[in-house]
């Protein structure tokens, strides 16, 4: 009993003892991450288009799950 309690307990505190995730904008930034995203699926850079279609598709999936919530109600 005694073990096992030992046991949960290391479990307990080794999963609350992440780090906190660190946003990936500067401090003062003001953009959302949608705005920082559309920003660089506009640019040259090797890669953006995939941002780009990515965004349509999790638009067209958003509608979608909309268009679908508003005919079960």
């Amino acid at each position: 009993m005694r073990t096992s309690s030992a046991v949960l307990l290391l479990l307990l505190l080794a999963a609350c003892g992440g780090k906190p995730e660190k946003s990936s904008a500067a401090p003062g930034d003001s953009l959302t991450q949608r705005q920082r995203d559309s920003i660089l699926a506009g640019s040259r850079i090797p890669g953006a288009r995939g941002v780009g279609a990515a965004m349509r598709y999790a638009d067209s999936t958003s509608a979608h799950i909309r268009a679908t919530d508003s005919v079960t109600q």
